[in-house]
């Protein structure tokens, strides 16, 4: 089985994968201060609370967007799978080819995320990300990604507004039942919900526009399902999305030769 470990900056997503069948997977914390024996330990706690034999992880394919953890990450499957795990990024064969400039540049899960994309509805599409940033990336009809937009997420913005307005709360991000808002609580639900709802469905109509024909438009993420109900462009959530783009790139690079070999 395949273990596929998704390490973004506020939560990290793990995935056990039997051939092509997601058969568990879970949504943590990422804690930059958290020690190689605590992930394995949270691993093992995890799998244990599923029914899963840590022995049967053959394989360990990790994205990350926060390279301090990288390290931290391999000697976890190294001493608790004794694997060496694949790193996806740009200089892995994916089969996309990134017209972004530097490759470099483009966070694993914005790769991933293009793979399985492709792979499952198509090109050309959008893909938007709402995670720590809301990311939009863009494949045209040959399936190249071209790049995209980056924005702040709505957590991000909902965060500034309690931390810079002193009299405003932290308040719940959903879609309010007016959008008048009769009350101070009200009134930042329907400004975050409805004014996301602008932006990213002001985003994506220029996006479709210059991207030429009708793609489709797949939404993934935390916030994606409430967000999605709002869009008038998005058509798909898919929450599964970054982890099943990652089982896909790790088995083009096992039949290219990568093997995710035991450690000693």
């Amino acid at each position: 089985m395949l273990l596929v470990i998704d390490i973004g900056n506020t939560n990290t997503s793990l995935g056990v994968f039997d051939g092509e069948k997601l058969v568990a997977h879970w949504r943590l914390t990422t804690a930059r201060s958290r020690t190689v024996d605590e992930w394995g330990v949270h691993a093992r706690n995890l799998f244990s609370l599923a029914g899963l034999d840590v022995t049967s992880i053959d394989a360990i394919a990790i994205a990350s967007v926060v390279p301090p953890l990288n390290f931290t990450l391999r000697r976890m499957a190294e001493l608790y799978f004794h694997l060496t795990p694949l790193f996806i990024d740009h200089t892995v064969d994916t089969g996309v080819a990134i017209l972004y400039e530097p490759a470099s540049d483009v966070g694993a899960d914005r790769i991933v995320d293009a793979v399985a994309a492709i792979k499952k509805y198509g090109a050309p599409c959008i893909v938007v990300d709402f995670g720590t940033a809301t990311t939009f990336d863009a494949i045209n009809s040959q399936g190249e990604y071209l790049g995209g937009v980056i924005t702040p997420g709505i957590t991000i913005s909902s965060d500034a507004l309690f931390e810079r307005a002193a009299k405003l709360p932290r308040v719940e991000i959903k879609n309010p039942q007016k959008v008048i808002g009769s009350a101070t609580v009200e009134a930042m639900q329907s400004g975050l919900y409805h004014g996301y709802i602008g932006l990213v469905d002001g985003i994506l109509r220029k996006m479709i526009h210059e991207l030429g024909g009708s793609p489709k438009i797949i939404a993934t993420g935390g916030l994606a399902p409430l967000i999605a109900k709002g869009s008038e462009f998005i058509e798909t959530v898919d929450e599964e999305l970054t982890l099943e783009g990652m089982r896909l790139v790790y088995e083009r690079s096992s039949n290219r030769n990568f093997v995710g070999a035991r450690s000693s």
